[in-house]
C-alpha cells in the first residue's frame, strides 16, 4: 500500500508530520487548506479509519499506526478546544 505523510499547522503555529497508510487522506484534506478544528478532526477520523480498514482488507489486521496517529491528532487538538475559531492548516503532502 502506498504510504503518505501530511504536514499540519496548529493554531499556535506548531507543526506535526502525520502518517497515513493509504492515499485516501487526499480525498479528505487539501494542501494549503484551512479547516475549523472540529472539521479537521472529523476529516482525519474518517480518512484514517478508512485507511486502517484498507490495511485490514489487504493484510487481515487494522493499521495500529493509523489509529495511533489519530490519537495523537486528537490529543494535540484538545489543547485548542477552548480556542475560539481555531483552525488547522494542511501544509503539504509528502
Amino acid at each position: 500500500m502506498p504510504v503518505m505523510h501530511f504536514q499540519v499547522r496548529w493554531p499556535d503555529a506548531s507543526e506535526t508530520r502525520c502518517y497515513s497508510p493509504s492515499l485516501v487522506v487526499q480525498d479528505f484534506l487539501a494542501p494549503g487548506q484551512r479547516y475549523a478544528l472540529e472539521d479537521f478532526l472529523q476529516r482525519t477520523r474518517d480518512a484514517l479509519s478508512i485507511a486502517s480498514e484498507r490495511v485490514r482488507a489487504k493484510y487481515g489486521f487494522a493499521c495500529s499506526q493509523a489509529m495511533d496517529q489519530l490519537a495523537e491528532i486528537a490529543h494535540i487538538a484538545a489543547r485548542f478546544a477552548d480556542t475560539a475559531d481555531a483552525e488547522v492548516t494542511v501544509v503539504a503532502f509528502d
